[in-house]
């Protein structure tokens, strides 16, 4: 296993861990003056300043990306609605492939409306099968552009609103179906906020192997948690077992960057940004 004890080269900062205190073009250069030279932008920050500011930015830092998120949100309650799905993914990959990101991570959705509490039919089989074909239609579209794909499975907490491929076994049977040479163009974006209680997740990340894991995301789990969205805590403040996950990840082939993810409406959000940064790096250093 890696040792990050001696410097932060393989920390990359998610970007929505400091969204609520800077814009994106803040982010990137308050990243830079910390020698943090990997990022992962979310689309609507990149759409805030202008995808051609952003990419011209990054490149005068030499930042690069260790993801773009996201694409995904594929069911639909009619062919309209699919179709926008289809075309919005279409976009997000083209936005990846210029800002010249290493995959484009996918929360695929689930029951349609009901993240706005209005949920459009019951049936997660239906939305299950929409998802599939959706991805299924993006991967061919990213291919031909050269852009891998990376399915992030999410906690069962959020199965009905935010992704119905909620296990790191399920997300790679579903790579398994479209992508059984294994290929590098499809994979998984593995968050140890979602997947840590999984009985099966040394097994599954052993399964995956290098070309599968695309994406490795960190923070941490708090008990109790207060909002099970949005209360994500600090490395090294939950439960969460990190440097073992991130030992079978780098067992299986994975020798890519550590990306801290933190939505954290009551505590880190309401910090100062270069504290939140200066802690991403400290703990890094010591929890990751």
């Amino acid at each position: 296993m890696r040792d990050f004890t001696k410097d932060h080269q393989w920390l990359s900062i998610n970007t929505a861990t400091v969204k609520k205190q800077w814009s994106l073009d803040k982010i990137i250069d308050e990243c830079a003056k910390r020698n943090i030279r990997v990022i992962s932008p979310w689309r609507d920050q990149v759409a805030a300043v202008g995808i051609d500011k952003i990419a011209k930015q990054l490149k005068s830092h030499s930042i690069q990306l260790s993801g773009y998120c996201r694409g995904g949100f594929y069911p639909a309650s009619d062919s309209k609605g699919i179709q926008a799905a289809h075309d919005d993914n279409r976009l997000a990959i083209d936005e990846a492939k210029k800002l010249n990101a290493p995959c484009l991570v996918l929360v695929v959705g689930s029951l349609p409306g009901a993240l706005q509490g209005r949920a459009q039919y019951k049936d997660v089989e239906l939305a299950r099968s929409q998802v599939f074909d959706g991805i299924a239609k993006a991967l061919e579209y990213a291919v031909q552009v050269g852009m891998p794909l990376a399915i992030e499975p999410l906690h069962p907490m959020q199965a009905a609103e935010r992704a119905c491929i909620n296990t790191t076994e399920h997300a790679l049977d579903i790579c398994d179906a479209l992508d059984p040479q294994r290929t590098g163009h499809l994979g998984i974006a593995l968050d140890v906020y979602h997947t840590w209680w999984d009985p099966k997740l040394k097994q599954q990340i052993q399964r995956a192997g290098k070309d599968r894991l695309l994406a490795f995301h960190v923070c941490d789990w708090l008990t109790p948690t207060r909002d099970l969205l949005n209360d994500r805590g600090m490395m090294g403040d939950g439960i969460i077992e990190i440097q073992k996950i991130r030992g079978w990840v780098e067992a299986a082939g994975y020798d890519q960057f550590s990306e801290v993810e933190i939505f954290s409406d009551l505590n880190w959000w309401n910090k100062p940004g270069e504290e939140v940064l200066d802690t991403c790096i400290a703990r890094h250093l010591s929890s990751v």
